[in-house]
């Protein structure tokens, strides 16, 4: 039940009969007509641009539109109350059996109380967190997964078809310096003292890797030339680092559906093949490119490469895919990787990056564009940098990777609930300060806290109104403001899901529990006061159970949302 969805269709079959009677002109477009929550609340229970949007196509005043429309619409049952305002907008109030009829809906509908069907099975393929596989993950990486974890579950949540994928960055000179570095510690499980020189990955993880290729071939290889071990230390090192990163993800509640190598492309004709598709497009050419903008490098020399022909199709320049010695760009194996996503027949494509990956948005687009003849979108989401505080100053962890934090090193001082909820209490490209003493507190300031404690008192009231034997009901008692607004907060709901879900912004889910909760705890504070307005109605189970369908149906969305942002609802506070 989406009620802003069901009043919009009303909007258009009395716009549609506008037009039959003619009094309006045909040919008109409703695209851009809109129902949405208004911005203050004492205005109404809902609110149309209609006449605004449609008044210069119509060639009519917008108020002489909205005067028209409005009066028609209480005709709807549902509407008590069509308002014009302003210019032409038009303020809508519900009946009151409205939202008692969205209370009963949640209830019933349960788990599945907001699904959409908006995806209709629509093919998705979210590639997130692709670090390289040199190491655990560190924090940078925790907000990539839980931002792709909870943008997954949403589109799910949504209707569509959705695959989890990583991307292993094996193919590149980073696998080179992790073997030669997992080699030091495999010299130093030997007795040996590891040189880490410069460039080399320090941290303390290898040290099992060490002792794992000692196990493995003893002291075999310490007197071989680099030639004859680095492709099997690299191969060993490079298993055990992903190992170590599902581990990471599993703490963080994140799996997989899919891994795809990097290596895979290189050598198999896969990369050619994906050039050769462009090649067939008259995309691919030789050429020399102008020198970088602003300040050029010494080093920097005009010289013949294979270029990619990006500008065609939305990019600012066009981009090498092989160098002038022969070699791959990197560039290369990214658009072999994502020819490969659409072979395999996804309807769209979402990347989620760091915020250093803000130079590969438009080329990327502009290979799947090409690839798909524009087809299959590509989304690419960039997430920002998290600095790490603790009571207002910044927080030095211990570094157990050698030169950064870890994604284990925040879970285990705050929990894996805790750090998905506040990687999500920002917009994924707007920076995201992370206090381990505010994200931990209890209070309203605490999102986390305060959304677990509304579900929390859901559950102590159920807990206390099972004790007296009810006869269930799902019609619920509504009589205050204050519960109305309840209802109303659950009403946007399913309208929520469906915003959040078409623009790929799942911390909407985060900001609108925030919101419920808010109202949920003021309803509860107005019972302290107001013995009538408690869910529990001491004596009295016919009231008792007519009341408590409020907050159940708060419990049902709240359990809802935090199983989006991969986050467990509290039965109770500790």
């Amino acid at each position: 039940m989406n009620i802003f969805a069901d009043i919009r269709t009303s909007v258009i079959e009395t716009l549609d009969a506008l037009v039959a009677e003619g009094r309006l002109p045909s040919g008109l477009s409703w695209g851009a007509v809109a129902v949405e929550p208004p911005r203050d609340p004492a205005h109404g229970d809902m609110a149309t641009n209609a006449a605004m949007v449609l008044a210069k196509p119509a060639d009519k005043a917008p108020r002489d539109i909205a005067v028209e429309l409005a009066e028609r619409l209480t005709s709807d049952p549902r509407i008590a109350t069509a308002e014009v305002a302003g210019p032409g907008f038009i303020n809508i109030r519900l009946v009151p059996e409205v939202w008692h009829d969205v209370v009963a809906e949640a209830i019933d509908a349960g788990r599945s109380f907001g699904h959409s069907g908006l995806g209709a099975g629509v093919k998705v393929n979210i590639e997130y967190v692709s670090a390289n596989p040199t190491g655990p993950l560190h924090v940078g990486h925790t907000r990539g997964a839980v931002f792709g974890d909870a943008l997954a579950a949403l589109l799910e949540f949504a209707g569509y078809d959705v695959t989890r994928e990583y991307y292993i960055n094996d193919g590149g000179a980073q696998v080179d310096v992790l073997a030669r570095s997992a080699y030091e510690r495999y010299r130093e499980a030997n007795g040996l003292s590891p040189e880490i020189a410069e460039g080399l990955y320090p941290g303390d993880y290898l040290v099992p890797v060490g002792e794992a290729l000692k196990v493995k071939y003893g002291d075999r290889l310490l007197n071989l030339p680099e030639g004859e071990w680095l492709t099997e230390v690299r191969d060993f090192a490079t298993d055990a680092m992903m190992e170590l990163i599902r581990e990471d993800l599993a703490t963080l509640g994140v799996k997989m559906d899919h891994f795809f190598s990097e290596k895979s492309l290189y050598g198999t004709g896969r990369i050619e093949a994906a050039i050769a598709e462009l090649k067939k497009r008259g995309l691919i050419y030789k050429g020399t490119l102008e020198p970088p903008k602003g300040k050029v490098p010494e080093d920097w020399e005009p010289r013949e490469q294979t270029l990619f022909k990006s500008t065609e199709h939305g990019d600012d320049v066009d981009r090498p895919i092989m160098k002038s010695d022969g070699a791959w760009t990197y560039f290369a194996p990214d658009i072999a990787y994502h020819w490969d996503k659409i072979a395999r027949g996804f309807d769209e494509l979402i990347d989620v990056f760091g915020a250093d990956h803000g130079g590969y948005v438009k080329r990327m687009n502009a290979a799947v564009s090409a690839l798909s003849d524009g087809r299959v979108p590509v989304d690419i989401k960039l997430t920002q940098l998290v600095k790490l505080y603790k009571n207002g100053e910044p927080f030095k962890m211990s570094k157990r990777a050698g030169t950064f934090i870890t994604l284990r090193d925040v879970v285990e001082e705050v929990g894996a609930d805790v750090t998905r909820f506040v990687m999500l209490t920002r917009k994924n490209d707007a920076p995201l300060d992370f206090d381990f003493a505010k994200v931990t507190e209890q209070s309203k300031d605490n999102p986390v806290f305060y959304v677990q404690y509304a579900h929390a008192r859901v559950r102590s009231v159920m807990r206390r109104a099972e004790t007296m034997h009810l006869d269930w009901s799902d019609n619920a008692r509504l009589e205050d403001e204050a519960e109305f607004t309840v209802a109303k907060k659950i009403a946007e709901w399913p309208r929520l899901i469906e915003i959040a879900a078409r623009n790929h912004e799942p911390h909407r889910v985060a900001f609108y529990l925030y919101e419920l909760a808010s109202d949920f705890h003021a309803l509860w504070n107005k019972g302290n006061d107001n013995s009538a307005l408690r869910f529990v109605q001491e004596g009295n189970p016919q009231a008792t159970a007519a009341k408590i369908a409020l907050p159940r149906a708060v419990a049902v969305v709240i359990a809802n949302g935090l199983r989006i942002l991969g986050v467990t609802p509290v039965e109770e506070m500790r």
